[in-house]
């Protein structure tokens, strides 16, 4: 095992990045701070227990200490130990030093998940090259431009240990000329010379057609983002720094070095095998001028039927080969392309046509045509070709596949659409009437579920074969996906839509649907829909008769049904249809706000709390409990096109209906979380409630989400309270339970809302590892009054307080309550009587409210959000 010293004083990232790296598979030893990393190196330099590498935070501001431990690290002692840096920004010091030091990796925080594969890339063993130069070909010569004398002679004994040839130059003026005169396959430039910098020189080099093959780079002896950026601007592939160490230096030539031997092998390699690539196909045969064959090779004998290539040399290829087209028509010679190609020595590339074989049958061919040239001399043509039957027949199959259902055989969505848009653009102009059709089989999932996939396979084929049955040859079928079929009849009498359309209904549930000797009713719902010249479009088309099949099936299943134009199904659809576009486009402007609702403890009620004056109820408690954290739940709102305010009651239903819950909660967590990190400067600790849907429950990936989330903001994940929904039954609780499992185990606790009232309090309780109960609004509502509700919120308290859970009372409206729900048992409260959901937190007010109850302390939040916009 590898083992790792790890230091960042972050705690939650120092978390996090521990568990990442022992998860695969390191041994880690982790700090919170500078001082004590650099004691423990320093004891690891005098002992044999030493790590194989170290990761470090870059600290935000530079310190002595902070100093001493990276130059502990630069130094003779941990040279060669691999070292990987996470910064949260691109910090040019921290580039530096990572330049200048040999086995260093610099990684971004929101990239952390990263680190163990940087780990890993850096203890991988240093390999050093041996590489002979006589066997890779004569040594590559370098011209080294420097105007320091001491630098040129450095690097030029250095390069020439390892086989280069180099040549020095002092300034841009005699590395120009030295270049013009003389082969160099690599020059290394000093960006600062006197009177022209080394970019000019390598603009230059790039310019000249005879010295572009040149590989170029730039030396410099100081980092610096501008000079980085200015010599890969001037073409430089490569930036290499005086100050780094001797291997790397060695080691990043070496990598040029590479690429120029790579390009000359290719090179060497083109030219040895141009001729015989430009000419070998599937077969190979050569004519001369007129088109005599003068050699075939045993492929192309073997291609068209032929036993040898004695039965075809001398004989015209016209002739024998390319006399006539596919179909068997008689080609005229002066229409043939590829006895023009013989005659004028032209090349003829991917020529589509039919060779005949020595059994008079057509082979389709692909073939291409090279002038053929001796000693200067054209003296006739090489023809490639190969046989395309296969891939032929593989078009014709991906065709019949882009059109047809596989299981079926019937057509798919995508043809009968285009068949619609065809059919609506002849209706326009013959003012005959069609009529679509769409068809839903009822109970189709049953018969899946309980006779199995197979079942379901073969329903769907004899479906199809009864409707096919009934067709007409001008009618169109489709198969749209899952148990959904549509139909267009054309050319019907407007009298006939109801009987022609419930014909196809009574062909289907005529006689029942065997399978593994049971028999099942089948029965369909139909929705019809008559087009004609005032249909305005296929989506319209579909949209009338999509309503009807909704229609019939809300009817009772196994009806047909006409759609009507004043159907109030049709406006209902057509609104979710909208909301679902103007929440992706929410999600893709980022038009959703967050508002925070304040939760408080209830310890230290007081009975002028009733009293509306004064500041608000929750900043009173607030500061009775300084022990406390601020606490706030996150709700989400919408902004409309005109930038008012969208209550979460008028989109929520439509968002889950369209599946849209788990990217609208990730919106929320992000944006939550960037709100946590902007209240780092607040003496008061704050927390957040965030709300999960079901359909996030259900993402094995969230909690992963949240880790890099938690990470890159450097939150606290103890900050973080995740609500469940008790009233929401949960599909897959075990899977539910491992990503509330991963949560917890960040460090984030576990809410359940609405408790007390939904599908399974106690099971919730028990299995879900909740840390706080949130007894629902419902239960809040008669008191103080009401006797029974009184009765079940201590009851709910007391099981709380069993399980060693906190309570907090949602939806408080009445100030007189508070004080039952404190004798209750409850420890928080939340609502409108509580204090109002607010836009934008403000770290400035929470300081404020370590102080005295002041009528002027600072607004914690913006103003409420208007009644106007409770929509």
């Amino acid at each position: 095992m590898k083992t790792v010293l790890l230091a960042e004083a972050s705690s939650t990232r120092r978390r996090a990045l521990s568990a990442l790296l022992t998860q695969r598979g390191f041994g880690v030893t982790a700090l919170g701070n500078l001082d004590d990393a650099y004691a423990v190196l320093m004891r690891a330099a005098g002992s044999t227990a030493r790590f194989d590498a170290v990761v470090i935070g870059w600290p935000e501001y530079s310190e002595g200490l902070a100093e001493d431990v990276f130059g502990l690290l630069h130094g003779a002692l941990f040279e060669h130990l691999p070292v990987l840096v996470l910064s949260d920004t691109t910090s040019s010091a921290a580039i530096n030093w990572r330049m200048t030091r040999p086995r260093t990796a610099l990684l971004p925080w929101a990239d952390f998940q990263e680190a163990a594969a940087a780990l890993s890339h850096l203890l991988e063993p240093i390999v050093v090259e041996d590489r002979p130069q006589a066997s890779d070909g004569p040594p590559l010569r370098i011209l080294l431009v420097d105007d320091s004398a001491t630098v040129r002679a450095a690097f030029s004994r250095l390069l020439s240990r390892d086989g280069y040839m180099v040549e020095t130059a002092s300034s841009v003026a005699e590395g120009l000329s030295k270049l013009r005169t003389q082969p160099v396959d690599i020059a290394v430039v000093d960006y600062f010379m006197p009177g022209r910098n080394g970019t000019e020189l390598i603009q230059e080099l790039r310019a000249n057609p005879a010295t572009a093959k040149v590989v170029p780079a730039i030396i410099t002896g100081a980092y610096s983002d501008d000079v980085i950026r200015e010599s890969l601007a001037s073409g430089a592939v490569e930036c290499l720094f005086k100050s780094e160490a001797k291997e790397l230096f060695v080691a990043r030539i070496h990598s040029l070095a590479r690429t120029v031997r790579d390009r000359k092998t290719v090179e060497s390699e083109r030219r040895r095998l141009e001729g015989i690539l430009s000419s070998v196909g599937d077969g190979v045969y050569v004519v001369d001028p007129v088109g005599t064959i003068q050699l075939i090779n045993p492929a192309a004998c073997e291609l068209l039927g032929y036993e040898g290539s004695a039965e075809l040399i001398g004989r015209n290829a016209f002739e024998v080969i390319h006399y006539a087209h596919e179909d068997g028509s008689l080609l005229a010679r002066g229409q043939c392309p590829l006895l023009q190609s013989y005659a004028r020595g032209s090349e003829l590339s991917g020529w589509q046509t039919a060779f005949w074989n020595a059994l008079g049958k057509p082979i389709p061919v692909d073939c291409t045509v090279f002038p053929m040239r001796v000693d200067g001399e054209r003296s006739g043509s090489v023809v490639a070709f190969r046989d395309v039957s296969a891939r032929r027949r593989l078009e014709e199959d991906l065709r019949w596949a882009a059109e047809h259902d596989a299981l079926t055989k019937l057509h798919n969505r995508a043809w009968f659409e285009r068949q619609l848009e065809e059919e609506i653009s002849r209706l326009r102009r013959s003012g005959q009437t069609s009529l679509l059709l769409f068809l839903d089989i009822d109970r189709f999932k049953y018969i899946n579920d309980t006779a199995g996939h197979g079942a379901g396979d073969q329903l769907l084929i004899e479906v199809s074969q009864r409707l096919k049955s009934r067709l007409r040859a001008t009618d169109h079928l489709a198969r749209m996906g899952g148990d959904e079929f549509a139909l267009i009849l054309r050319n019907v009498a407007l009298g006939d839509l109801q009987g022609l359309a419930d014909g196809f209904r009574r062909a289907l549930t005529a006689a029942p649907f065997s399978y593994g000797g049971k028999s099942y009713r089948i029965t369909t719902s139909i929705g019809a829909s008559a087009m004609d010249a005032r249909t305005l479009s296929p989506s319209e088309a579909m949209a009338q008769a999509d309503v009807a099949c909704h229609q019939a099936k809300n009817g009772g299943r196994n009806l047909t049904q006409l759609y009507q134009p004043d159907s109030n199904e049709r406006a209902a659809m057509d609104r979710d249809l909208g909301w679902s576009v103007r929440l992706e486009e929410a999600l893709r402007h980022d038009r959703f706000v967050l508002a925070f609702q304040p939760i408080v403890p209830l310890d230290g009620i007081l009975d002028d709390d009733l009293d509306p004056g004064g500041p608000e109820l929750w900043r009173r408690q607030l500061a009775r409990n300084p022990n406390s954290p601020a606490l706030f739940e996150v709700l989400i709102r919408m902004r409309d096109s005109q930038g008012e305010l969208v209550m979460p009651g008028a989109f929520m239903p439509t968002a889950e209906r369209f599946g849209l819950m788990r990217e609208i909660d990730r919106w929320v967590i992000d944006h939550s979380l960037q709100a946590l990190r902007d209240l780092r400067d607040s003496e008061r600790p704050v927390s957040l409630t965030i709300n999960l849907h079901t359909q996030s429950l259900a993402d094995s990936g969230l909690a992963g989400f949240v880790t890099a989330r938690v990470v890159e903001y450097d939150i606290d994940a103890t900050q973080l309270i995740f609500e469940i929904t008790e009233s929401h039954a949960i599909e897959d609780v075990t899977g539910a339970q491992r990503v509330l499992h991963d949560l917890r185990a960040l460090g984030a606790r576990i809410a359940v809302d609405d408790f007390g009232t939904g599908f399974s309090t106690f099971a919730y309780l028990k299995n879900l590892e909740a840390d706080i109960l949130k007894i629902d609004g419902s239960l809040i509502q008669g008191l103080p009054d009401d006797p029974l509700d009184r009765t079940v919120v201590a009851a709910l308290s007391s099981i709380a307080e069993a399980a060693n859970k906190l309570t907090i009372a949602e939806c408080v409206e009445d100030p007189a309550a508070l004080h039952t729900l404190l004798e209750c048992g409850v420890n928080l409260a939340q609502g409108n009587a509580v204090g109002l959901p607010r836009l934008q937190l403000r770290a400035a007010a929470l300081r404020a409210l370590d102080g005295k109850l002041l009528e002027d302390v600072p607004v914690l939040i913006e103003a409420p959000l208007k009644a106007a916009a409770q929509r």
